[in-house]
């Protein structure tokens, strides 16, 4: 089956739920809100990039909205879902592209501290076989915050819980991914850069361990993109998007140029999952430009002799 037909699929599913209200609101929540589908135009995705969106973006619509955008704008699922909310995505023909586990800890607390192992270890290998059960690939994790803790030892920490809960994770085929953020929003951060990151995964040594890579904070702490996820390519599991200043649209009023890093991504063989995570300006506006934005194909360079 095609992307084209595989989204259109979508879309035709979504108006025909629209119209006769058929989803399951579940978890998200229910204040009322305009319809965001009433003036929202569709679209089709036509390249190969496997677009999704994360939560906070559709959550103020309810979970019934949320899956009729998703349809409407040809995406494959919803990012940072709980697993009280893996059930109606999977009903509806739509991936949870990143899953939460619950009661983790949040940011400031990971895997960079022994003494988080034991409740992280025990909440992953509850969380992994369910969500092999409801199709949802990658589970997040986080660092945790420095508190002290050297860039060397909090490596050597994290490699030591992560290689507990690999047995289950590669037993089920599912991918824990550890979220790269800057540490200027995230203070005392420690996944801060993609070195630091990589050699996480890689002392890890599991194809189910990757990184989860914000192109919106590591542009605030690197830059480079384009080399990075070139050189770095074989530890980067998942994307997340925002135009940098301010975590905003994709548009021409911020630094990064999504095009561009875009086709670096295809062109490095990447087939997981693309998710938007900006403060939209415009509402599903805004999403929907995203999408059209990162919607590239590679370009076939031709030498005349």
């Amino acid at each position: 089956m095609t992307h084209s037909i595989f989204t259109r699929r979508r879309f035709l599913q979504g108006t025909a739920a629209l119209a006769t209200g058929a989803f399951l609101p579940i978890g998200f929540a229910q204040d009322v809100k305009p319809d965001p589908l009433e003036t929202l135009e569709a679209y089709i995705p036509k390249g190969p990039l496997k677009q999704s969106v994360c939560r906070f973006i559709v959550n103020q619509f309810g979970i019934d909205k949320a899956i009729a955008i998703c349809k409407r704008l040809g995406l494959y699922g919803i990012d940072l879902l709980d697993p009280s909310e893996w059930d109606v995505m999977l009903q509806n023909d739509l991936v949870v592209t990143m899953g939460r586990v619950p009661g983790n800890g949040g940011i400031a607390n990971g895997f960079n501290r022994r003494d988080n192992h034991d409740l992280l270890v025990e909440l992953y290998t509850q969380h992994i076989p369910l969500a092999a059960e409801k199709k949802v690939p990658n589970l997040i994790c986080m660092s945790g915050n420095r508190a002290g803790i050297s860039e060397e030892e909090g490596i050597e920490n994290c490699v030591i819980g992560l290689k507990k809960i690999m047995p289950v994770a590669e037993k089920h085929g599912v991918t824990i991914c550890m979220e790269l953020l800057n540490d200027k929003d995230h203070k005392d951060y420690q996944a801060c850069t993609t070195p630091w990151g990589t050699e996480v995964c890689r002392k890890v040594g599991s194809e189910r361990m990757k990184l989860l890579y914000d192109i919106y904070h590591m542009q605030r702490m690197e830059g480079e993109l384009i080399n990075n996820i070139t050189n770095y390519k074989d530890v980067i599991g998942h994307f997340h998007t925002a135009g940098n200043p301010g975590r905003r649209d994709l548009d021409d009023e911020q630094e990064i140029y999504y095009p561009a890093v875009c086709r670096a991504i295809l062109k490095t063989g990447f087939t997981g999952y693309f998710a938007h995570e900006f403060s939209p300006k415009d509402g599903m506006n805004s999403l929907r430009r995203a999408i059209e934005t990162c919607d590239v194909q590679i370009r076939q360079t031709v030498f005349i002799s």
